[in-house]
């Protein structure tokens, strides 16, 4: 998916990121000249230019094979390199010349004039000086073309090709370290010179090298040959025609650790975004010692195999199972527990991918890597993030999966998260929806099984998911039959804030749902289908019968239409009440403007309900039983409802026997659980409530169809 590939991307250009320290790291711990100079006090600093031209000046007068001059070139380049450690004066040592000092002295000066000079003093050290000393001036890009331009390539490969003489002695091994680990800083991050590597011929000695005895030699070599693999696919090419990978993965066996770190840093590098050269390694037997490489102590080599193994499981589904076959899974989920963030990320990322099969999917659950995957979505570090929220993905698409995901309350875990960023926020969505898609035949028979039966709190968390999840048919069966309905809103009236909210919102869901099922109206009820007499008949004294007297003003009605619409009426004049033979009837405690609108509504089926008006109106259409004028006003008064006024609407719902009403201040409540939470009196409001909801579901979830009630 594009979401996987754009994670691999990034992936491997952060693991590139330390690659710089950890090479500088080496030539420091590694440095054995004695002297040590500091230039960290205002006075020291001052002199800094001036004991940089003068080490530069020594250079560049004693290149000879004088005793003497040799020596003195030797403690120049140790001073400039000493002095190099110090990225904040590097510049100045490259302002005063440095480089191409450095440069010359990278090769042996031609022999004395009056003929052979017998033994060469310091051989080797001067040139090992200055290859060090470029190699920490080097850790700066901005310095990385000027070397490279002063010539020093070339120099450096001839200085790799020194054990080619047959000479196996310190000496000439640190000379070729200190030139392959130069090499590695001016190649780091810079596509141009990892050209210029391979066109100056360094890669074939760099992979000869890898099979000297001594070990560092084979750890810078494999350094190198790292830098200059990663993003350059001429540079990957050659090194697999120079036949390293056979070398590589024996040295993926290597009890050193810094050995098979390494090695499989270049192998990484080597098959990443090369498919031809993946398959090369897996054929070559890469993968078992891969494998070995995750229980190693050294943290960083883990990290490299999962990574490694991340781009092994892309190649096919075959490799994927061979993988987990192969005893990958329980280390990579141990690997998840890790204090160390980077191995975490790495192992999440292997997981990811292995995931995508969905054997594997069904063993990584097994193997228990659920908890864990689930426990990062809390991480604060994006990549990490993602790489859970990815394995989980896959691990959702396996119906033997499901049931677990939602026992130990993964569905909440995903719901809840804040994701740092939008390509985990839509991974998050993507496996929500795949969950949803599984909610039915076997997996739901088990989760309703595993309601009756289980724990409380497993049974609750079932409740919540199943309410988000389910199917709006599936509804009746989970939540009336199977009694999930009592469990959220056991979850509503407990003392945990935490378990209201969960249960609110589960119930706001559910709600929802349950429109599926049983419409509610959304708008303002049309007129019930009767015959009205019509709006020009209203306060009309033509075939007027009865006269109402309404704040001292006589409204003038008639008794058919008055009959025929509210059983109110109809006990007022068929019944035993006075104004059955009553010409004037007097009306109390209802104000003119709300009765003309009521009688209107009673002539016409419909009309405008104002909110200033509403209650008033709603009063006398309870008074007088007209139902349909009740819902109008109901709907005008429940656009007003608000966090501040909702209780209040609340309490005017029941007063007034208004269901619509008082349904849609329940929705209300549920929807804003956690703002209103802090509200004096909630608490006592949230009980009153839940036997209405409890009648509310008990309803919408047995009759389709319902009309007569809004949530």
């Amino acid at each position: 998916m594009a979401i996987e590939q754009q994670q691999q991307q990034r992936r491997q250009e952060q693991r590139s990121c330390p690659e710089r320290k950890g090479q500088k790291r080496k030539l420091e711990e590694e440095f054995d000249e004695e002297r040590e100079i500091s230039f960290t006090s205002p006075e020291a600093r001052k002199g800094l230019a001036s004991e940089v031209s003068g080490q530069v000046q020594i250079l560049n007068s004693t290149f000879t094979w004088k005793e003497a001059d040799r020596a003195a070139a030797k403690r120049a380049t140790h001073v400039l390199a000493e002095v190099a450690k110090n990225e904040e004066v590097v510049n100045v040592i490259v302002d005063g010349g440095a480089v191409p000092a450095l440069v010359r002295h990278l090769q042996a000066p031609p022999p004395l004039r009056d003929g052979d000079c017998g033994q060469k003093p310091f051989e080797h050290e001067v040139e090992k000086g200055s290859a060090f000393a470029l190699g920490l001036l080097a850790v700066k890009p901005e310095h990385q073309q000027l070397i490279v331009d002063a010539g020093a390539l070339s120099h450096l490969v001839a200085l790799l090709k020194r054990h080619r003489d047959g000479s196996n002695s310190r000496a000439v091994n640190s000379v070729i370290r200190r030139a392959a680990d130069a090499i590695t800083n001016l190649a780091h991050e810079n596509s141009s010179i990892k050209t210029r590597v391979r066109i100056e011929g360094g890669i074939p000695p760099l992979v000869g090298l890898l099979e000297v005895t001594d070990t560092k030699v084979q750890r810078a070599a494999a350094g190198a040959l790292r830098t200059l693999a990663f993003k350059n696919d001429e540079n990957k090419n050659q090194i697999v025609e120079c036949n390293a990978l056979p070398t590589l993965i024996l040295m993926l066996r290597s009890e050193d650790a810094a050995i098979h770190y390494e090695a499989v840093g270049v192998i990484g590098n080597l098959v990443h975004s090369s498919p031809n050269i993946k398959k090369e390694v897996l054929l070559a037997g890469a993968l078992q010692p891969v494998i070995g490489l995750l229980g190693s102590c050294c943290t960083e080599s883990q990290r490299e195999a999962a990574l490694l193994l991340g781009q092994f499981a892309a190649t096919d589904s075959d490799c994927k199972v061979h993988i987990v076959q192969r005893g990958a899974v329980r280390p990579l989920i141990d690997m998840l527990q890790s204090p160390d963030v980077q191995l975490r990320e790495m192992s999440a990322f292997a997981l990811g991918r292995l995931a995508q099969d969905a054997h594997n999917q069904a063993g990584i659950a097994y193997n228990g890597g659920l908890m864990p995957l689930l426990k990062l979505l809390d991480s604060k570090n994006g990549s990490l993030q993602h790489n859970a929220a990815f394995a989980l993905y896959g691990l959702a698409d396996n119906e033997d999966n499901v049931s677990d995901f939602i026992k130990v309350g993964g569905v909440q875990k995903l719901q809840d998260g804040e994701f740092i960023v939008q390509a985990t926020k839509d991974c998050v969505a993507k496996t929500l929806k795949r969950l949803e898609e599984k909610i039915q035949g076997r997996v739901l028979n088990h989760l309703l099984y595993l309601m009756r039966v289980a724990d409380k709190i497993v049974q609750r968390r079932i409740a919540l998911a199943l309410a988000h999840l389910c199917l709006p048919d599936d509804q009746r069966t989970i939540f009336i039959d199977n009694n999930g309905l009592e469990l959220l809103l056991g979850l509503l009236g407990s003392t945990s804030l935490r378990q209201q909210l969960d249960g609110s919102v589960a119930l706001y869901k559910l709600a929802n749902k349950a429109t599926a099922l049983s419409p509610m109206d959304a708008a303002p009820p049309s007129p019930t289908p009767q015959v009205y007499l019509g709006e020009q008949y209203v306060n009309n004294l033509t075939l007027s019968d009865v006269t109402f007297l309404v704040e001292g003003r006589r409204f003038y009605a008639h008794r058919i239409a008055l009959l025929a619409s509210s059983d109110a009426f109809r006990a007022m004049f068929d019944g035993g009440y006075r104004e059955k033979d009553a010409r004037d009837i007097e009306i109390p405690n209802i104000k003119w403007e709300v009765f003309e609108l009521m009688m209107r509504f009673i002539y016409t089926g419909s009309v405008d309900v104002t909110l200033d008006i509403a209650q008033d109106l709603l009063r006398a259409a309870d008074q007088y039983l007209l139902e349909g004028l009740k819902r109008l006003c109901e709907y005008a008064i429940a656009q007003d409802i608000s966090l501040d006024n909702v209780s209040n609407m609340y309490e005017l719902s029941e007063a007034f026997h208004a269901i619509s009403l008082r349904h849609t201040c329940i929705l209300f409540i549920l929807e804003q659980f956690d703002k209103l939470s802090a509200s004096p009196g909630f608490s006592h409001l949230i009980q009153r409530i839940i036997p209405e909801i409890r009648d509310y579901f008990s309803r919408a979830l047995t009759k389709p169809n319902l009309h007569s009630t809004r949530l």
